[in-house]
């Protein structure tokens, strides 16, 4: 039998690579997690999820504070934003989080942490730092880095990316998006929020294309609202620097021209997988540019290979890469064949109000031909929500032909940890009915789940043969008005 330095290696120390590292030497392998970059976390903490909800968050407060006359407080002026100190708010966040994910961490739990970039050798060999290590089996999860598209000039024009975004010490006069998926809506939203005047260039014909119409199109009203100027159904011609501005040069589908201008541009365009550098054709593993093919256990097309996060080029959240890593460690230390299932992969949108959803969509049912059903209850009607001074959403439950939950999405308030009730729900084979009779504190956001669940059963109960069966063999005499 072969010996390997290690018994199991992670490539990575995002979220999936951290899962996988934990997880291994915590089940007693001896494991090996190398990162290229000099701190561990990934882009979710450096220059994803953590510094843009920190952001976001002192945008909406600051939203709030212009608005406090909405709550029947004295209205505020405020002065311009000094950025450098939400920056400083940013890092000490990160900072913050950054010791749970410290190398020193990860020693106590039993795995060692190598900083460096590797080199596949062979299907169990690397070479990193000049030196060559072995493992019995290996988990790639280098994650993405952000598309830059072919546009004429743009290569030659500064621009902004999830990387440098959240260095700016200053905040721009004027921002420049280009894109209209989940990042691009809420740094559009929180730079507008800050004092930015923000533009967004959309290729789509509205924005979070991927998401049901009337969903994303409210959104779009929101962000409208609030001052950011959306112009969709944009091709990009070229860009380029000149006067101080970024300017981006576009065809609409009309056939009509037209440039957008700002002191900053920030290409929020997609994502990438990172494949490249690091030799897999020597380890036996295939790729493309869209990311690493596996299988079902999330194996590639080297047995003792696995791969896991963004790296995959399917689900590119932070969450489902920790999910994924913990498939592929099930698979590659425990010998238990785990399979990766996706069905309610949650996803949210953390723009105000946000945007959360699971399953299958109303407009991707239409696509597939299937026929459901549609529930909706408004927030308006939550009592809390008003309360709140958050009366503007949704929730949508998408039932298939036996009136099984198929899908949810919710835009509102917390929407996406109203969420988390129908992922334990749905995950957990609870009942539509058991949800609806389950008591929820009041008032709570979370009643909105328990509503729309009651109003799809309440026609069967009181609009069935319950009532007349009660009348027969109780007397009952009916309606006392109307």
């Amino acid at each position: 039998m072969a010996s390997y330095d290690y018994d199991l290696g992670v490539i990575g120390g995002g979220a999936a690579g951290l899962t996988a590292a934990a997880g291994g030497a915590r089940l007693g392998a001896k494991v090996l997690l190398v990162e290229k970059e000099p701190a561990l976390g990934g882009d979710c903490l450096h220059c994803g999820c953590v510094p843009s909800k920190t952001l976001i968050a002192s945008a909406k407060l600051r939203h709030r504070m212009l608005r406090a006359s909405d709550w029947g407080l004295p209205p505020m002026e405020l002065p311009p934003v000094d950025f450098s100190k939400v920056a400083g708010r940013i890092r000490s966040v990160i900072a913050h989080i950054q010791r749970h994910d410290s190398p020193e961490r990860f020693c106590s739990l039993g795995a060692k942490v190598e900083f460096g970039s590797p080199e596949f050798i062979d299907e169990h060999s690397i070479r990193l730092n000049g030196a060559t290590v072995s493992a019995n089996r290996w988990i790639i999860a280098t994650g993405s880095s952000p598309a830059i598209p072919s546009i004429t000039g743009l290569r030659h024009t500064p621009h902004l990316t999830n990387k440098n975004l959240f260095a700016l010490e200053s905040l721009p006069e004027s921002l420049l998006i280009l894109g209209g998926g989940a990042i691009a809506v809420e740094m559009a939203q929180a730079f507008q929020r800050l004092g930015s005047a923000v533009t967004i260039l959309q290729r789509s014909s509205r924005l979070l294309s991927n998401e049901d119409p009337d969903m994303a199109d409210l959104v779009q009203k929101r962000l409208e609202s609030e001052g950011v100027t959306v112009i969709t159904g944009a091709k990009p011609r070229f860009a380029s620097v000149a006067y101080g501005l970024r300017h981006v040069g576009y065809t609409l589908a009309s056939g009509e021209e037209g440039v957008a201008s700002a002191k900053a541009l920030l290409v929020a365009m997609g994502r990438l997988p990172n494949v490249y550098g690091l030799k897999l054709e020597n380890a036996g593993v295939a790729y493309t540019d869209k990311g690493v093919p596996t299988d079902a256990r999330l194996r590639t097309t080297s047995p003792d290979i696995f791969a896991a996060g963004d790296v995959l080029g399917k689900w590119q959240f932070t969450h489902a890469a920790g999910y994924e890593g913990g498939v592929a460690l099930t698979n590659a230390v425990a010998r238990l064949p785990r399979k990766a299932e996706y069905t309610f992969m949650p996803k949210a949108t953390y723009c105000d109000p946000e945007l959360a959803c699971m399953g299958l969509s109303e407009s991707a049912a239409a696509k597939a031909g299937i026929a459901v059903t549609v529930q909706r209850e408004r927030f308006e009607d939550n009592d809390r929500a008003q309360a709140d001074g958050t009366p503007e959403g949704l929730i949508k439950l998408i039932l298939d032909r036996s009136e099984k939950v198929a899908g949810v999405q919710i835009l509102g308030a917390r929407a996406g940890d109203l969420l988390c009730e129908w992922i334990a729900a749905l995950s957990g084979g609870v009942k539509l009915s058991s949800l609806a009779q389950a008591v929820h504190p009041y008032p709570t956001l979370g009643e909105i789940n328990k509503r729309v669940a009651g109003e799809f059963l309440a026609p069967k109960v009181f609009d069935g043969v319950a009532p007349k069966i009660l009348k027969v063999v109780f007397g009952l005499k009916g309606r006392a008005c109307g």
